[in-house]
């Protein structure tokens, strides 16, 4: 009995401190995932080894990914991205593809990347902003309605959407001698997914909501949407893509049905409970020495990171016709590295595209960028 009771202990471990590291960072007036990547760092293994079986809380933040993902495929709105339509797909897109574009360029010459698909990977992890973190403090300032506010959220609706497709197309980056091969197989095997996906989300998925919300059980309806989430992730993971991508697609099928905002509510407290577990198995990663050995260059990444992005992002706000101002605004908002950025860094630390060390370097640098994120667009 003594394993079980390990586990109880580990998982009541994690959730204990990220309580109380979210509820000092809200205190502190910073990102509540910034306290629960410092709680997993402070009970890790590199902190205070108060978990006994660190590997098996692995399958538990996997499960709040996918969870992440869900959630974010269900609150996707394509109505939302309509009124800034232009901004959202091509200037997005360009900003992207101007960032992976740069950052390659950059990391190559510098050899901090051995190849350049790995330079590649890199400027994509760099290239996502954090939804979450600029939508709270818009919120707060009562500015999501704003010019500013709209252009901001609309490129980041569509960056969390290219996301899916960069999940999708990373196990490819891993054979360069056929890369063009791999890319098109994985592009077709998310065609493929996708067309499927449509079918049953059109046809299947909208009528057995249905039936299980007429049984008028909480127990049953919220049973079902786990089910989904995770059987749809599961499946894209035996295809050969990934777990992320499809839990997003699982929350896109039942984004546009009735039941959807039901779906959403049952579905947020499972999401934040298991996402903090997430954040934690990444700040039990993070080895403290490391970071202060080289925090003179991790200050060094945040401001090239924070100040190219602002860079990129301003004249491509300018250049489809908005004002000055409100490019300056979406330059500061939008110049942090997202928290999906995590997912992005996890799994291409599992497929080898980065190294632990430079991986905690890109934790680090992460952090920070976030934390200055509020007082930025203050």
């Amino acid at each position: 009995m003594a394993a079980p009771h390990n586990f109880i202990l580990d998982l009541t471990s994690v959730l204990g401190a990220s309580a109380l590291g979210g509820y000092l960072a809200n205190r502190l007036r910073q990102p509540v995932l910034l306290g629960y990547l410092a709680s997993g760092l402070i009970i890790g293994p590199f902190g205070l080894k108060l978990l006994s079986e660190v590997e098996q809380i692995k399958p538990l933040a996997e499960i709040g990914v996918a969870f992440l993902l869900f959630a974010l495929g269900v609150e996707f709105s394509l109505a939302e991205l309509k009124r800034v339509k232009e901004i959202a797909l091509l200037g997005s897109l360009l900003q992207i593809g101007l960032t992976i574009a740069l950052v390659t360029l950059v990391v190559i010459p510098a050899g901090w990347v051995d190849t350049p698909t790995q330079g590649i990977f890199l400027g994509a992890v760099l290239s996502l902003s954090s939804t979450a973190v600029v939508l709270k403090t818009l919120t707060e300032r009562g500015e999501t309605n704003t010019i500013h506010g709209q252009v901001m959220l609309a490129i980041l609706i569509a960056q969390d959407l290219a996301l899916g497709l960069m999940l999708a197309i990373l196990p490819a980056l891993n054979q360069p001698a056929n890369l063009g091969a791999a890319l098109g197989a994985a592009l077709l095997k998310v065609l493929i997914f996708l067309t499927a996906a449509v079918a049953v989300g059109r046809w299947i998925v909208p009528q057995v909501i249905k039936s299980i919300a007429e049984t008028e059980s909480s127990e049953l309806f919220l049973l079902t949407v786990i089910a989904l989430c995770l059987g749809v992730a599961l499946i894209t993971a035996k295809l050969g893509l990934s777990i992320e991508m499809g839990a997003f697609v699982a929350g896109l099928m039942i984004s546009e049905i009735d039941y959807a905002d039901q779906a959403l509510a049952k579905i947020l407290p499972m999401r934040d409970t298991f996402a903090s577990m997430f954040f934690a198995s990444i700040g039990m990663l993070i080895e403290p020495n490391i970071l202060i050995q080289n925090f003179g260059i991790i200050i060094g990444l945040v401001a090239i990171v924070m100040v190219g992005k602002a860079a990129i992002v301003l004249p491509l706000v300018m250049r489809f016709g908005y004002s000055f101002k409100t490019a300056v605004i979406s330059g500061l908002g939008l110049n942090q590295i997202g928290e999906f950025s995590f997912v992005l860094a996890l799994v291409g630390l599992n497929q080898g595209f980065i190294t632990q060390e430079r991986y905690f370097l890109l934790v680090g640098t992460t952090a920070i960028t976030l934390l200055l994120t509020p007082a930025g667009l203050r």
